[in-house]
């Protein structure tokens, strides 16, 4: 998984081709604000398929592979998790490394909540 911070009240398609530039994956998952004609053809002229679904107002629609579209769930729920953080959820930061640093302290947090059992303290549970 990559990622590129750009301005926050721009969409992210202005940075999709150059998110991509580097990589040869397999399947570019997205959703259907990503659904333009140039990039499909650009994500496939590099040898990759498009599962992106065709917005709902398209006249020609794509065949989406819907078990591979379900993997995009998991990082929208990770976006969303990271989202509680007020600091990530607003970005507070103007400087995008101040915001990036809090972003990956907050995956931190997020990892060691999933990760790290409590253990108890020595008080409790003695009677």
């Amino acid at each position: 998984m990559e990622r590129i911070v750009g301005p926050g009240q721009a969409h992210a398609m202005t940075e999709a081709t150059q998110l991509r530039a580097d990589h040869r994956p397999h399947d570019v998952i997205a959703d259907k604000g990503y659904d333009r004609d140039a990039l499909i053809r650009d994500i496939r002229s590099c040898g990759s398929v498009p599962v992106i679904p065709a917005r709902a107002g398209r006249l020609v629609t794509r065949c989406v592979l819907r078990r591979r579209y379900r993997r995009r769930n998991r990082v929208e729920r990770l976006v969303n998790r990271l989202k509680h953080f007020r600091r990530v959820a607003t970005r507070h930061e103007k400087i995008a490394r101040n915001f990036v640093r809090f972003v990956q302290l907050a995956s931190v947090f997020h990892w060691l909540k999933l990760n790290v059992k409590p253990t108890k303290s020595r008080g409790e549970g003695v009677s």
